[in-house]
């Protein structure tokens, strides 16, 4: 299945300042049929790399006035829903990989030890494994209100359990959150996500987020936000939570006055 992707981004920029863009997909997991492109106007040099979590990353100078960063591309995908496995096994922290260890930690948005109480009184009867990260899913899906309105960059998971609201970024810190507190790894994804397979949305495209659980020996896709397998998800970053994966940083003031974004299935 091939879907084309794209964004518009428009900022307007009081003054130079530097920017930090997560605007590709994920490095050496998708066959794109027509490669990635990022046009930025007016034209400006990009020095590009990769970060910690080996996401590719744009680090540039963003000139006064206004700056537009323009993003198009074609990306195949399997066509399948999110993998489900009930037999996946929670490993013992003692026999985790360290590069998975990270993400027990608590981070920004994810107050681990702040929550860890609630988790064990609400999970720790239940079942282990992925059972347990999907009655997780299924809680939080239940237990907050989705709404644009909810968003603040400030919102914490605690917030997010507290206030009972939140967008989808809410629903992700959350359930890493709790997921976290139960002995599961679990991290933050970001990236696209079509209306492939469901009924007709007419609102606006957005980016999303969602996250992942290390069961098994692999990740297991989960979004609590949605609840159920969905198909067509391409991930451009991972990180502990938000605040590692941003999909624009600005070093200074700089305001977004316009966003669009693409994804539609096209074979």
């Amino acid at each position: 299945m091939d879907i084309e992707i794209g964004y518009n981004l428009r900022f307007n920029v009081p003054a130079p300042t530097p920017m930090h863009l997560l605007l590709h997909t994920l490095p050496n997991r998708y066959y794109q049929p027509q490669p990635e492109h990022l046009c930025i106007s007016p034209n400006t040099y990009a020095e590009m790399f990769f970060d910690a979590y080996g996401n590719r990353c744009s680090r540039l100078l963003a000139p006064a006035g206004e700056v537009s960063f323009v993003g198009s591309g074609v990306v195949q995908v399997d066509g399948h829903p999110d993998q489900e496995n009930w037999n996946a096994e929670q490993h013992p922290v003692l026999k985790l990989p360290y590069d998975v260890l990270p993400y027990l930690l608590a981070s920004r948005y994810c107050e681990v030890d702040q929550m860890t109480e609630f988790a064990w009184k609400q999970f720790g009867n239940g079942p282990t494994g992925y059972a347990r990260a999907r009655a997780i899913v299924n809680w939080v899906h239940n237990h907050v209100q989705f709404g644009y309105g909810f968003a603040r960059s400030t919102k914490t998971a605690y917030h997010a359990y507290s206030e009972k609201q939140g967008v989808c970024r809410d629903f992700a810190h959350l359930s890493i959150t709790l997921c976290r507190c139960m002995g599961i790894p679990a991290r933050y994804a970001t990236g696209y996500l079509g209306d492939i397979g469901i009924p007709y949305n007419p609102a606006p495209m957005d980016f999303s987020a969602w996250f992942e659980v290390y069961l098994g020996n692999m990740w297991y896709t989960l979004d609590a936000r949605h609840k159920v397998p969905r198909i067509g998800r391409i991930v451009m970053a991972y990180g502990r939570d938000a605040a590692d994966t941003a999909l624009t940083t600005s070093f200074g003031p700089t305001t977004l006055t316009h966003f669009e974004v693409k994804t539609v299935q096209v074979r």
